[in-house]
């Protein structure tokens, strides 16, 4: 039996935001949690990547939340990455309305004075990382103090990324009488202190992941030396459509994205070493279909939210069963279908055994059989074919040999037929009065 969002308590302005953008039914996560959350209760949630955990937890924020005072938000909203940031603060913008609590996300890589005139102003939600929120509060800019609702989000990739120790002095700050919401994969080790810590009597639900689900997603193991990875890696993504490939260095992950490009799959790198602005530049360009491959280093598995990525390349095999998972929820997003393929070299066959075996998943490889993936899924965005602007993040322009592009220099004939092309009349900007302007220099 299906319920609705109305029938879990959610407001009805809210459930018309919802519906305007084509949301009628809640996932299983929200149906679990949306009740206790709008109740007022602390709860942790167990549920894998792309389930909808945003929603679950943006719903009782943005109906909760009044109108703060400038620079001590009501709610607080914690996450690893910045790509996470900006996205959890997307998403809440298009929940609330333009009528509706005001959000902002708060993370390096950008500049302060954005951020702290919107804390001037007044911000309801604050979304941010750790080490930001610590710098703003350092400078004073920024009070926990009158923090009522406080979500911690992928709780167990900070705890990885050794964001735990900041997260408790932010904790430690906001008022005791709090509601906390925490979300995470896996809820033991670091992440069950943290619930037993900062949390009172909490309500737990658990989606656990099963990554045998073939129905959903098919899991995919093959043999593939060194030498052949990114000439297979170029025919799977021709296949599938929207990729995500995973490698095991920054340098490794630039080099495949030229690799691939040159070979005719456009790609684009995300990684540490981009500033903040190339990588969204580069999951722009992967969102909008302006690329084909994103090669991402493990700082994107749980950065990137795109609901309609159609497989996942582990180019190189990750390190545990965790990051396999994570990796891996790049695809297969909100009930969609998707495909996970493992490349696996011949002296990593005994640790990637092990990885299955903990993942509870046939053991072994095989043959790559490229002919057989999917070539249309249902959730394959339409392939565009315009070249991204000059200067993409891991884009490049190719042409034919003899070929020109307007604008850049060429010889013999093809250079009289750019002549030709920019006679008055052509385009506005045309070659006379370009070589007037030359002249005049």
């Amino acid at each position: 039996m299906t319920t609705t969002f109305t029938a879990l308590g959610v407001p009805a302005h809210l459930c018309r935001n919802l519906s305007a953008r084509g949301i009628t039914q809640p996932f299983p996560i929200q149906t679990a949690t949306l009740p206790d959350a709008l109740a007022g209760r602390d709860l942790c949630g167990r549920a894998p990547t792309g389930s909808g955990k945003t929603i679950a937890f943006g719903i009782p924020l943005v109906a909760k939340v009044g109108r703060a005072e400038p620079r001590r938000p009501l709610a607080l909203v914690l996450v690893p990455t910045r790509e996470l940031a900006a996205q959890v603060r997307d998403e809440l913008v298009l929940l609330a309305g333009p009528k509706g609590a005001r959000v902002e996300a708060f993370y390096g890589g950008n500049g302060f004075e954005r951020q702290l005139k919107a804390l001037r102003r007044g911000v309801d939600i604050v979304v941010g990382c750790p080490g930001r929120l610590a710098d703003l509060i350092g400078r004073g800019d920024l009070r926990l103090d009158r923090v009522e609702i406080v979500v911690i989000d992928e709780a167990d990739r900070m705890a990885d990324m050794g964001f735990l120790p900041e997260v408790t002095r932010l904790l430690d700050r906001v008022p005791d009488d709090r509601q906390t919401l925490l979300f995470s994969a896996t809820l033991d080790g670091a992440v069950d202190g943290l619930v037993r810590r900062y949390q009172s009597d909490p309500v737990r639900h658990e989606l656990a992941p099963d990554p045998r689900d073939g129905s959903r997603v098919e899991h995919l193991f093959w043999t593939v030396p060194r030498a052949e990875r990114v000439a297979l890696c170029a025919k799977v993504v021709r296949s599938l459509g929207p990729t995500i490939v995973f490698c095991r260095t920054k340098r490794g992950a630039d080099r495949v994205a030229r690799q691939l490009d040159t070979a005719g799959v456009r790609s684009a790198a995300i990684h540490g070493d981009r500033s903040q602005s190339q990588r969204e530049r580069a999951l722009a360009a992967f969102q909008s279909g302006r690329v084909d491959a994103l090669v991402a280093t493990d700082v994107a598995a749980r950065g990137i939210h795109v609901d309609d990525v159609a497989g996942v390349v582990h180019l190189d095999p990750p390190a545990d069963d965790k990051d396999y998972l994570h990796r891996s929820g790049r695809t297969g997003r909100a009930g969609r279908r998707g495909v996970v393929v493992s490349f696996v070299a011949p002296e990593q066959r005994r640790d990637v055994a092990k990885l299955q075996r903990s993942l509870g998943l046939p053991t072994g490889a095989v043959s790559p059989d490229a002919t057989g993936l999917p070539t249309a899924p249902p959730n394959r965005r339409p392939r565009r074919r315009e070249v991204p602007p000059a200067g993409r993040t891991g884009t490049h322009q190719r042409r034919r040999p003899g070929s020109t592009v307007p604008g850049r220099g060429a010889k013999g004939p093809n250079r009289k037929a750019r002549r030709a092309h920019l006679q008055p009349g052509a385009a506005a900007g045309s070659g006379p009065r370009r070589t007037a302007a030359r002249r005049s220099r």
